[in-house]
């Protein structure tokens, strides 16, 4: 397949989790771990919930706004990270945040729909908006692995 059409594929992965987010709205349970982001540079405002059942990370939502960059990798990352085990989502996130910064990444790694978002390492001033999903399920992972070693 040639770049531009790639290029092409991985544009329309985008719209269609922009368009169609998967695992999109807020779940009212105590049991979730919840982190709220906002990138005020570019206006995405973003809340992510996770819930983790031995060491299974069960559940993802997501709700929020912001562009079209932002909300897709949103949807992308909530189906991505759904069903990991808490290390391997851990290997997941760190891999995607090397790839959106160009740095050297884990091309056999499992990263699902998240491959599409390669090429924001040309665009450097949608790096925030390609990671703040992922920065807010860094920080719910984070939550519970302190909650659950206190």
């Amino acid at each position: 397949m040639s770049y531009g059409n790639l290029e092409t594929l991985y544009r329309q992965v985008i719209m269609d989790h922009y368009k169609n987010p998967r695992n999109k709205g807020l779940i009212g349970d105590e049991t979730y771990y919840k982190v709220h982001l906002k990138n005020p540079t570019c206006g995405d405002d973003l809340t992510v919930q996770i819930k983790v059942v031995d060491n299974i990370i069960t559940d993802v939502f997501h709700d929020g706004t912001g562009c079209s960059i932002s909300m897709s990798a949103a949807s992308v990352m909530s189906e991505t990270i759904k069903g990991q085990k808490l290390e391997d989502a851990k290997k997941i996130l760190k891999n995607y945040l090397q790839m959106v910064k160009g740095e050297a990444f884990d091309e056999e790694l499992f990263m699902g729909d998240a491959i599409v978002y390669q090429g924001v390492a040309n665009f450097p001033a949608r790096f925030k908006c390609a990671t703040i999903a992922w920065k807010a399920l860094d920080k719910a992972i984070f939550i519970h692995d302190e909650e659950d070693n206190s």
